[in-house]
């Protein structure tokens, strides 16, 4: 159920769900409320005052009993229950003057994107579990063992092939399991890869197993890993989780883990952290669940190409040189116990193709979840992350690229930056007048970090306050008590000590911001050199998708104000959140559109944007805030000069 949030004195009315919190209603309606310590309710600044409806609330120990009988109490501890008409105290000046604040304009990507763009698919999973009762042997009928599972099997399927049985291991066993189970067994076959090939009997399990029936989906990020576990029977989400790639110990990015596989040792010690992170996932999704990892009977994975390369063992060294070859494009299947992963036995490990040595499975899994294959409308795909990839096209072409955008998006290179969880500031707005924050954090909890989201904020907020320069420098001139000389040079602080969670001032730098400039920069090189190789503009552009684990949090003007995106029609914005997972979900649950992921890597033509010498002249020219030809942000301007 939505309401409406009228805000006062702003004057500014906007949707919010029922159950919403009302600091984070007032952060999206761009409406600043002093807000310290992230919205856990310790610091008593977001005192707005109810005027009409109520908006219950679990925290109020700052509210003094003569404030409540007023109608006050805290932002970040209220619930939207129906409509209503918030008062927000307004600041004086020494004077006793207003201060007169503009409200930011913010959007969100529109939540309408998803159905849009990845459609339907079937629940009729790559592999399959059959329940068969067989006819024990007699006398008269004393068939083979497994001549007898393959009539069972055929049995009712009469326009089917016979199935081929997949290990000679498959044969060990099957006497004893048909035996001991009392011929009431359940097969786990494996679709053929085309239509026409018979499918394939990979393992034989004791009794009716049917409704134990789960797949992981798997995104094997340079930085993190994250995954989903489901019911191939219904294709119910049943559990998610995510994790630090246990690689990071040896390099944030991957020219540093090729670098270090070539020590003696050092692919299969990246193999080994990589299993290990993907273990870490199956125990966590597999202990909300309450099941076993050998319960899991099939897992879909993609990963950039690099990633793919060193989980398989295969050595990546000639990724990194000239002319930039992997080893292949299409992974063979695996079984994924046989690289240490906890599964069933029999379990197979696919993994989505690559396109090149730097556009991996995890962009084409991305690409093949949008549907991007089957448009016609121009579009560019953007996947933000530590190596950043980029698509344009539509189904008649597609050409792709990537650029090491660093890890900068996803908490890496920032001194209190973080991955996307709680205590993380996500959303930030800046008092132009006072420079005070107003800091949101996930979980409504003291801060202790900053994720990819909070840090476009930020830096776009101190940039359209005039406390950052568009090379990403503090402005000197300024003398308030938050903008200061630290160790990285000038910062500015987010936070105090006793506000945070780690009981120390949480602060932005010069140094943090250089990172992000030289982060958006790359990416934004990336989409002119592409659009430039075929002709096309930014204003050719039909569709924008962003994908991306931060994507969801994203504001999309703040995004643009300091040249992350391009500055076009804001309703050409779509949100895939992580295209990767996404993808990989989809060819878990649907076979046919599972089939279709080779089709979508054959459509991709790479370009190193390495070897364009118009590359680096775009990303130099992109190291400012927003840009340093304003004739591209043509509304970042506008803005700046009102």
């Amino acid at each position: 159920m939505e309401y409406t949030v009228h805000f006062l004195p702003d004057n500014i009315k906007v949707a919010a769900a029922k159950g919403e919190n009302l600091l984070d209603v007032a952060a999206r309606a761009g409406v600043y409320i002093h807000a310290f310590c992230g919205g856990e309710g310790v610091c008593g600044k977001c005192k707005v005052k109810i005027l009409a409806g109520t908006a219950p609330t679990e925290k109020g120990h700052k509210i003094t009993a003569g404030e409540r009988a007023q109608g006050y109490q805290l932002a970040c501890s209220s619930t939207i229950t129906g409509d209503l008409e918030v008062q927000v105290p307004v600041k004086t000046r020494a004077d006793g003057t207003a201060l007169k604040r503009k409200p930011k304009t913010t959007r969100a990507i529109p939540a309408r994107s998803l159905d849009s763009l990845v459609g339907k698919w079937d629940v009729d999973p790559p592999v399959e579990k059959r329940f068969l009762q067989l006819d024990p042997p007699t006398a008269e009928d004393n068939a083979p063992d497994l001549q007898r599972l393959m009539r069972a099997i055929k049995k009712g399927c009469y326009d089917c092939e016979e199935p081929t049985y997949d290990h000679p291991a498959l044969l060990q066993e099957l006497p004893f399991i048909l035996r001991q189970a009392d011929w009431q067994v359940t097969v786990i076959m494996l679709r053929g890869k085309r239509p026409e090939e018979p499918d394939r009997i990979i393992a034989v399990e004791a009794g009716d197993t049917t409704g134990e029936f789960y797949g992981l989906a798997l995104d094997i990020g340079t930085t993190t890993l994250g995954g989903i576990l489901l019911d191939l029977n219904t294709g119910k989400v049943l559990a998610d989780a995510s994790c630090y790639n246990g690689q990071i110990g040896y390099g944030e990015d991957v020219i540093s883990r090729i670098i270090y596989s070539q020590r003696p040792g050092g692919l299969q010690a990246l193999r080994e952290k990589v299993v290990g992170s993907i273990n870490q996932i199956i125990a966590s999704v597999c202990g909300k669940q309450g099941i076993a990892a050998r319960d899991i009977t099939y897992i879909m994975a993609a990963g950039n190409t690099v990633m793919a390369h060193l989980l398989l063992g295969l050595n990546p060294k000639f990724i990194r040189e000239t002319p930039y070859v992997p080893i292949c494009n299409q992974m063979p299947l695996t079984r994924a116990a046989a690289i240490g992963i906890d599964a069933h036995p029999s379990v197979r490990l696919f993994l989505y193709p690559s396109v090149a040595s730097y556009v991996g499975g995890d962009i084409t899994s991305g690409v093949h979840a949008c549907q991007m294959h089957k448009s016609s409308e121009v579009t560019l795909f953007i996947d933000i992350g530590t190596n950043g990839e980029i698509v344009v096209g539509n189904s008649d072409w597609m050409i792709c690229a990537a650029c090491s955008a660093g890890p900068a998006f996803e908490g890496g290179g920032i001194k209190y930056g973080m991955r996307a969880s709680a205590g993380a500031i996500e959303n930030f707005h800046l008092d132009p007048d006072t420079l005070d924050p107003m800091i949101i954090t996930i979980g409504h909890s003291k801060p202790c970090g900053i994720c990819g989201s909070g840090l476009i904020s930020i830096a776009a907020e101190l940039f359209d306050a005039g406390v950052i320069d568009q090379q990403g420098k503090f402005n000197r001139s300024l003398n308030h008590p938050r903008i200061r000389e630290g160790v990285d040079n000038f910062e500015y602080v987010l936070a105090w000590a006793k506000n945070t969670m780690l009981g120390e001032d949480i602060v932005i730098t010069e140094v943090d911001l250089d990172n992000l400039i030289r982060a958006k920069g790359a990416m934004f090189a990336g989409y002119v050199s592409l659009l430039e190789t075929v002709g096309m503009g930014f204003t050719d552009l039909e569709r924008v998708i962003l994908a991306g684990n931060f994507g969801a949090y994203i504001d999309l003007e703040r995004a643009i104000s300091i040249g992350l995106l391009p500055d076009i029609d804001r309703e050409r914005f779509y949100y895939l959140g992580n295209a990767s997972l996404m993808g990989a979900q989809i060819s878990l649950v649907d076979h046919k559109r599972f089939r279709e992921r080779n089709q979508v890597s054959s459509l991709m033509t790479n370009m190193e944007l390495s070897e364009n010498h118009k590359f680096m002249s775009h990303y130099m020219a992109a190291l400012f805030l927003p840009h340093t030809n304003m004739a591209l942000f043509p509304s970042v301007q506008r803005a700046l000069t009102t």
